[in-house]
């Protein structure tokens, strides 16, 4: 038992990404030497299941707790966020489709790509989206409807604090400290996640895979890294009118990368909670900005949704 809690702490000793990396070199090298061991994929997938399985459950509690809780209104800062979402979203996908022409790449589709259901114009589109909204909310968690989700998590957020108890709110705070808990377990073991998907593509395609696609990935990273440092910190000096490049890297640093190497922006929302809590902020607002944020304001899937799809026409 002693041999298994060093190995634990060493294990936790080092850097979450150095063990990525680390996870990503043996799951190649392993995918060339033993490419017969199917369980080490099965790593892989073990891993994005976890993620999408527990990061619906992870938005519903914490938005419903913060808003039982909430010992005051939102206030017109919050408006401001709502703005600052829109506005990055929408330039991360308009400087992807810049940068897609001006760096033009291609991905081949092995099969074509198959819809049985495409939107007739933006009123269907629009009617879907509403319908989202309210669809049943057990359901909305179980197929990650996340729009539908943050509704009902709101609704009951807003008449748990209306009725609610200070026992029955203490619970639904104990819940999501919970799950959050449950995520950062999950998000620990990350390496081995990327182990087995990393396995699974090199086994799969050889290591060919890298040079196939290195100039898309280099498009991607490129493209968010200009994203993250020149036009948010831009944003950022204009609202608050002082050097903004100490906490852009430090939210990188603390947040960005373990959101980057896990691919879950909601997986991600303990680790952005935990560093508003380090950065002193207000918590009735960051307990409902970040949720929110996590689902909405997506420019990393902005631009890699935009990128993708310029490279399948190209």
């Amino acid at each position: 038992m002693k041999t298994l809690n060093k190995a634990v702490a060493r294990y936790n000793g080092i850097s979450l990404i150095i063990r990525i990396l680390i996870g990503l070199f043996i799951g190649a090298v392993l995918a060339l030497v033993a490419p017969g061991a199917g369980w080490v994929g099965e790593l892989g997938n073990l891993f994005v299941g976890a993620l999408k399985g527990i990061a619906p459950v992870l938005v519903f509690v914490i938005v419903a707790s913060a808003l039982a809780q909430g010992s005051s209104k939102l206030d017109r800062r919050f408006g401001t966020v709502i703005w600052l979402y829109m506005l990055t979203t929408f330039l991360a996908a308009a400087i992807a489709v810049v940068t897609s022409f001006m760096f033009p790449v291609t991905v081949v589709l092995a099969d074509a790509a198959q819809s049985d259901v495409v939107p007739q114009g933006l009123g269907e589109v629009m009617g879907t989206l509403l319908t989202n909204f309210v669809a049943n909310p057990v359901s909305a968690i179980m197929s990650g409807n996340y729009i539908g989700i943050l509704f009902w998590a709101c609704m009951f957020g807003v008449a748990m604090k209306e009725i609610g108890s200070d026992t029955t709110k203490t619970f639904m705070a104990n819940t999501a400290d919970a799950v959050s808990q449950i995520v950062r377990w999950i998000i620990n073991l990350a390496p081995f996640g990327i182990m087995g998907l990393v396995y699974t593509n090199v086994s799969g395609n050889g290591l060919a895979i890298f040079t196939q696609y290195g100039k898309l990935l280099a498009l991607l990273v490129g493209t968010m890294l200009f994203m993250a440092l020149i036009v948010s910190p831009f944003i950022m000096f204009i609202y608050l009118g002082c050097n903004p490049y100490p906490l852009v890297f430090r939210c990188l640093r603390e947040s960005g990368l373990t959101a980057f190497f896990t691919r879950s922006s909601a997986a991600n929302i303990p680790v952005n909670m935990a560093l508003c809590e380090k950065l002193g902020l207000d918590k009735d607002m960051y307990s409902v900005s970040i949720p929110l944020g996590a689902t909405i304001n997506m420019d990393g899937a902005a631009i890699t949704i935009t990128i993708m799809t310029l490279a399948a026409a190209n």
